[in-house]
């Protein structure tokens, strides 16, 4: 996170606006790969930070390449979240309003090497039934795919 990391410097813990790349890994049948946070232990759809001058989907390739160790085949746009809902305070007293630019894909390429300081596992989830500590904010986009999925 070096453009947020370095704004952190100057203001400190108070809010920020934060845009983020996410992506929502599925099987096209109801199930999702998730991610188990190393800061906080709550599960999670993929992604991060969008650094300065990146693209989404730059972002998008660079956040999963780094914490997942995989490639992502065709993400593709399902909307941007952003608003009070979206508010997260990490562990460390870092607030921000995530602005979620959510895509989602159907599968991807490379064998899954989970990196440590940001990830602690990933696990198959259905829709139907998932963790019950998901990152607030994660819920709403995942109920949206589901809706997608089901053609609603």
């Amino acid at each position: 996170m070096g453009y947020i990391a370095d704004l952190r410097k100057v203001v400190g813990h108070r809010p920020l606006i934060m845009p983020c790349a996410c992506l929502i890994i599925g099987d096209g049948a109801g199930n999702v790969l998730l991610q188990k946070r190393a800061d906080d232990g709550k599960w999670a759809n993929h992604g991060g930070a969008i650094e300065l001058w990146e693209t989404v989907e730059e972002a998008i390739y660079r956040e999963i390449g780094e914490e997942l160790g995989i490639r992502p085949v065709e993400p593709r746009l399902l909307r941007a979240y952003s608003g009070p809902e979206f508010r997260h305070v990490y562990p460390n007293g870092d607030e921000v309003m995530v602005v979620d630019i959510v895509h989602w894909c159907h599968g991807y390429t490379g064998e899954l090497r989970l990196q440590p300081e940001e990830v602690s596992e990933v696990s198959w989830f259905s829709l139907d039934s998932l963790p019950k500590n998901v990152l607030e904010h994660n819920k709403v986009a995942l109920e949206e795919y589901g809706r997608m999925l089901r053609g609603r």
